[in-house]
């Protein structure tokens, strides 16, 4: 079998670490196990790596604080949450520290290597080109090359799937984009997958960009019906 992507697996529990490992390595992935935050940050400065399977609940540093120390840092590697928390606070603290998606334990294990493979891919379709390098709204900069954003807040380094969203709301400019599309153009997932990951993503976009993100202008939400991108909200 071909060798795939390398990927860098953080969990303190043995015996899940075991059989991850195992299914991976039978996927054709190269595995690196690590099981503390720390070792994990270790790992990530030196060496690269497609994919981060990451543990919230971690000895020392946790899952929490590993992402956000990543994001602060500019490393866009796609991360692979995976806790056995499961409320919506939960969730919405993983997205918003940078997580790209988010996997409650117990989970399905073919549902996680689908999650895998569905990661891996759309961190290259992030890198595909459109008409402009570049994109300005507001006080926003962004560019779509580096994934560099000049904002209100300072620079913000973005991820692939962030740019992903960006991307299909600047190729959309002022048309109503349905969840279902959403889903489908961004993560791959069926238009009917009960998910709030398109939503806390939508809140990651806010925060960024909006003036006062409680009061959106340029990412509104069209209710019943899903998101609309406004690039000049005096004119809409």
């Amino acid at each position: 079998m071909a060798e795939k992507a390398p990927l860098l697996l953080v969990e303190d529990e043995p015996h899940i670490a075991q059989g991850l490992i195992f299914n991976l390595e039978e996927e054709g992935y190269q595995v690196t196990h690590v099981d503390s935050g720390e070792e994990a940050l270790r790992y990530l400065s030196r060496s690269d790596f497609a994919l981060l399977i990451l543990d919230l609940m971690l000895p020392g540093i946790d899952g929490l604080e590993v992402c956000e120390q990543l994001r602060q840092q500019g490393n866009q590697i796609p991360i692979l949450m995976l806790t056995a928390r499961s409320t919506d606070q939960d969730r919405i603290n993983g997205l918003m520290t940078g997580a790209d998606d988010y996997l409650t334990k117990p989970f399905n294990l073919k549902e996680f290597l689908l999650r895998v493979a569905g990661l891996l891919r759309r961190s290259t379709w992030a890198e595909e080109s459109v008409e402009t390098k570049s994109y300005c709204f507001g006080n926003n900069r962004i560019d779509l090359e580096t994934h560099q954003a000049k904002t209100l807040r300072g620079t913000i380094q973005l991820t692939g799937l962030e740019i992903k969203m960006l991307r299909l709301f600047f190729s959309h400019e002022g048309k109503v984009l349905s969840r279902g599309e959403i889903l489908k153009q961004v993560w791959d997932m069926s238009p009917n997958t009960e998910t709030r990951t398109l939503d806390n993503f939508v809140v990651r976009l806010r925060k960024y960009f909006e003036d006062n993100p409680t009061k959106p202008q340029f990412f509104r939400t069209v209710r019943g019906r899903g998101y609309r991108f406004v690039r000049d909200p005096d004119n809409s």
